[in-house]
């Protein structure tokens, strides 16, 4: 295939993945009229409409799905395998897409890439913060973030953190004006601090475990949130009782700001896992990476 058809290729997958002639353009740095001649070239040079075009989107036509499914991941493989030349070099180089929870980027993520990235400074790293399962694969990212109960099935994984467990917080104030709650039943009565996940369809359930009694409990409170570092800021500012992970409120708890309640009903469970596609090649910067998140 020729220079041009191979451009006019990309040109229709940038397209077809954004659903966008605009955001299509601006990826690949031309033109939003000369995108849309050179998929019209490509249109006419197979006789069939791969694209169909409103004034507000674009979809692809059955012959458009067709061509995408089978080309799109055949030039990703050569773009990886482009980008991989790069290990060939002494640093280094290129971009590293993330995917993970709040909690494990403040508390893994971050601490651990920030001295690799003033090491390697051809190195950059895109972290998203996502609650949900995304599935990584089909949203480009090059490693996700995970407990270990929620792994995608046939990827690499690499412990992230030590086995976790759960810590029940408030100020030593709200304790003293509400009670210690002595059973989780007891958490009924109280100013509960709430977390909606996608990952759990609504509100996070608490649950608890005690040798061979468990339960668990949806409460119920003032303030919800769908993120753990704004219930623990809440948690400190005296607003209710937050059920966070245990590293995230060893600080707090060290310097009496939090008080912690019910621990012998918090049970450790598996910790976080990078997980990534199983390929017989990673790149240089993905290895650099991936080692500097793995748990030692």
């Amino acid at each position: 295939m020729s220079r041009e058809n191979l451009n006019d290729l990309v040109a229709f997958i940038s397209v077809a993945r954004e659903g966008s002639f605009t955001r299509a353009a601006a990826q690949l740095g031309v033109s939003q009229s000369a995108l849309s001649h050179t998929v019209r070239t490509l249109e006419a040079r197979l006789g069939i409409r791969l694209l169909t075009r409103t004034t507000r989107s674009v979809a692809m036509t059955e012959a458009g799905e067709h061509l995408y499914q089978s080309v799109a991941p055949r030039l990703e493989e050569i773009q990886t395998e482009l980008a991989m030349m790069g290990q060939f070099r002494d640093l280094p180089s290129g971009t590293v897409r993330i995917n993970c929870a709040g909690h494990a980027a403040d508390l893994y993520v971050w601490p651990r890439l920030q001295s690799v990235l003033h090491d390697y400074p051809e190195l950059k790293v895109e972290l998203t913060v996502d609650y949900g399962l995304t599935d990584i694969v089909a949203e480009r990212f090059d490693i996700g973030i995970r407990l270990g109960e929620q792994l995608a099935r046939d990827m690499i994984a690499v412990p992230v953190s030590p086995r976790q467990r759960i810590a029940v917080v408030a100020t030593p104030a709200y304790f003293a004006a509400h009670g210690v709650p002595k059973l989780p039943q007891d958490l009924a009565v109280h100013n509960c601090i709430g977390l909606r996940l996608p990952t759990h369809g609504g509100l996070l359930p608490w649950e608890f475990d005690k040798k061979n009694q468990s339960c668990k409990l949806r409460v119920s409170g003032q303030w919800t949130f769908n993120g753990s570092a704004p219930a623990l800021r809440a948690a400190l500012a005296g607003a209710g009782i937050a059920y966070l992970p245990e590293d995230m409120v060893t600080d707090a708890l060290e310097a009496g700001r939090l008080q912690r309640v019910l621990a012998d009903w918090c049970e450790t469970y598996d910790g976080y896992y990078a997980y990534y596609p199983s390929r017989r090649q990673t790149s240089r910067a993905l290895q650099v990476v991936i080692e500097a998140l793995r748990a030692h």
